[in-house]
């Protein structure tokens, strides 16, 4: 399945600002039923056959972040346009990503990025570049869609 990052407004079904109720059930939607994850946590995170862990979070009975994680295999997709984030070295999307916005090193996280005027946040926990074999490093293990204002602190 290919998802598609449509900041600020939407990951597929999940779109930033619907209620609560919606985003449980939009969530669990995105479930493969033949192949159910005992790690699930309806209405806070599934995990997809292909690995891919979708995760909702929601303030005030609204949903306020999407927060994707890398999957193990390529059956899911996620993508910003033309970027596959997670299918290209995290470098690369950095240089393609900043050919389409703003996207800055993280201050206090410098292996992560965030793009500030499209409110997407790229993580991974230490930067091997140069290393393919450093799954951790060299790629991106999470994307995070969230709401305008959510980095400025709570509230919708």
């Amino acid at each position: 399945m290919d998802f598609e990052l449509v900041p600020p407004n939407d990951v597929g079904p999940l779109v930033i600002g619907m209620p609560q109720r919606e985003a449980d059930a939009a969530l669990l939607s995105l479930r493969d039923p033949s192949v159910l994850s005992d790690s699930d946590r309806p209405g806070q995170h599934i995990f997809r056959p292909s690995g891919l862990m979708i995760s909702i979070s929601c303030t005030r009975g609204l949903l306020e972040a999407v927060e994707l994680g890398r999957p193990s295999n390529a059956s899911d997709s996620v993508r910003f346009g033309d970027v596959d984030v997670f299918g290209l070295p995290a470098r690369e999307v950095v240089r393609r990503m900043r050919g389409q916005t703003t996207i800055l090193a993280d201050a206090e996280d410098p292996a992560s990025f965030v793009a500030p005027d499209l409110l997407l946040s790229f993580w991974r926990p230490f930067a091997a570049d140069d290393d393919p074999d450093e799954e951790q490093g060299y790629h991106f293990s999470s994307v995070l869609l969230a709401r305008p204002g959510y980095y400025d602190g709570p509230g919708l």
